[in-house]
């Protein structure tokens, strides 16, 4: 199934968590705090402003993000889970530096 967010929302992919605490014990899925960081799947169009132009978000497909702890409503889409948004929850985008990498999902 193809979804396509409305106006300022986006669909978040979440960031897989670590699997153990530094301890090394076993946290089930269930007592885990979810991770506030993923990527960005889908994007909606925009808002428009008072004249009628649309104004584009400043996320786009594949970005990775970090959101609020709050943020989003999960919603679950040809078997996987996701969160949809709007653009205002989004805290900031993971700029790639060179020499380094980041896998966010």
């Amino acid at each position: 199934m193809k979804f396509r967010p409305l106006h300022d929302r986006v669909v978040v992919r979440r960031a897989e968590g670590d699997l153990m605490s530094k301890g090394g014990i076993m946290i089930p899925d269930t007592a885990k705090e979810k991770p506030q960081e993923g990527e960005v799947i889908a994007v909606g169009p925009g808002l428009r402003d008072e004249s009628g132009k649309l104004m584009p978000l400043d996320v786009k497909t594949g970005d990775a993000i970090l959101f609020g702890k709050w943020s989003g409503t999960e919603i679950r889409i040809d078997g996987e889970d996701l969160l949809i948004m709007k653009e205002a929850d989004i805290m900031g985008i993971f700029e790639k530096t060179e020499g380094a990498t980041r896998k966010v999902a």
